[in-house]
């Protein structure tokens, strides 16, 4: 399958194809990445090697189905979407559990929950029947920033897979101001000091959102590998950090400026009054 990323997640990309071309699908399935990844186009992509009649496992991208996959009017694609709030309510899981109900046009429906892990608890639950029981040969794919935002009942129900990041020439520069950032509020700097570090970013809400990831893969990376170098700062600080961090990240891609975003943030973590 033609994925992007493909240097990144080739050992997760054999894989899929694998699956593809043995026709071991599942029903449902977690892409867990970055916010800054395009995991829709990956989702999609899929998609393709799943319902394209023209070689499976290989979207040709040539024939119909690829087509209006890639134009978003493929009658046997359903997405789900969050509303204004940023969350994914149960009223939209209600709407897709309906379109499932109805005869796909090819073999199967496929269904994609963006920025699944937005989900209310209800729409979890209500999700959980569809999961239990898909109809037919439906396959559901669940497009998460962090997949411990979702209940484990839901997590038990799905394959999961990990999206890597892209890397690229901002990356490196993005984690160390990452890092510096949480070693800074650890030894109690300044908001002067932090907003010194990212005021040059501010107008940039791509550059927002991968320092906001970055940021989270560092404070991930204390609780994994134990590789806390900030003494005052207790896990539970970090897990509640991990939290504020994806709450600013959301509020930027609703529409709040990333700058007041990444501010509030500051404020937050610091303990700044």
């Amino acid at each position: 399958m033609h994925f992007d990323y493909k240097n990144d997640n080739q050992k997760l990309i054999n894989r899929l194809n694998e699956l593809v071309l043995s026709g071991r699908i599942s029903h449902a399935y977690i892409f867990e990445g970055d916010s800054w990844l395009d995991k829709k186009k990956f989702a999609d992509t899929f998609a393709k090697g799943i319902l394209c009649p023209d070689g499976r496992g290989e979207n040709c991208g040539k024939c119909s189905m690829c087509d209006k996959i890639d134009e978003g009017n493929c009658e046997d694609m359903i997405y789900v979407e969050p509303e204004k709030s940023g969350k994914v309510k149960n009223e939209s899981i209600i709407m897709m559990q309906e379109k499932l109900k109805t005869k796909p046009f090819g073999d199967r429906h496929v269904a994609i929950i963006n920025k699944a892990d937005t989900m209310t608890d209800r729409a979890q639950n209500r999700l959980l029947k569809t999961l239990e029981e898909p109809p037919g040969d439906t396959v559901i794919i669940l497009l998460s920033e962090n997949m411990e935002n979702l209940t484990q009942t839901v997590k038990s129900r799905c394959v999961k897979f990990h999206i890597n990041h892209l890397g690229g020439e901002n990356y490196d520069y993005m984690m160390e101001t990452a890092d510096q950032i949480i070693n800074l509020v650890g030894n109690r700097g300044t908001f002067y000091e932090l907003n010194k570090l990212v005021s040059s970013i501010y107008k940039d809400k791509e550059k927002v959102c991968a320092l906001l990831d970055s940021m989270k893969v560092v404070y991930r990376d204390m609780l994994i590998n134990g590789t806390n170098k900030i003494i005052s700062l207790r896990t539970d600080d970090i897990v509640n950090n991990i939290h504020l961090v994806e709450e600013a990240s959301r509020d930027v891609q609703i529409g709040v400026s990333p700058a007041t975003a990444t501010k509030n943030l500051l404020i937050k973590i610091g303990g700044i009054k």
